[in-house]
């Protein structure tokens, strides 16, 4: 496993790749979808969770931090119930 730290500067450049992915293609046939953004490569990875992109790095031979994010979501994951 990687022993890379991730730090805010990660976060940040993660978010500028994905917006400026957003603005290029449509993404209206990956709604709902899991990406995976590299901040250092800009790469991103499409799958169904987190762990079926992490099978597809594996696949490939890649191990670096990802950025996950929920197409046509703002967030991967909510933290917490309904109330």
């Amino acid at each position: 496993m990687s022993t890379v730290m991730w730090n805010k500067a990660d976060t940040d450049r993660a978010l500028d790749v994905w917006r400026e992915y957003e603005t290029q293609h449509d993404l209206k046939s990956r709604e709902g979808q899991t990406a995976g953004i590299d901040p250092v490569s800009q790469r991103i990875w499409f799958g169904n969770s987190a762990k079926d992109i992490w099978h597809q790095m594996q696949a490939e031979g890649i191990e670096t931090p990802l950025y996950y994010v929920r197409v046509g979501s703002g967030h991967y994951v909510r933290k917490g119930g309904r109330r």
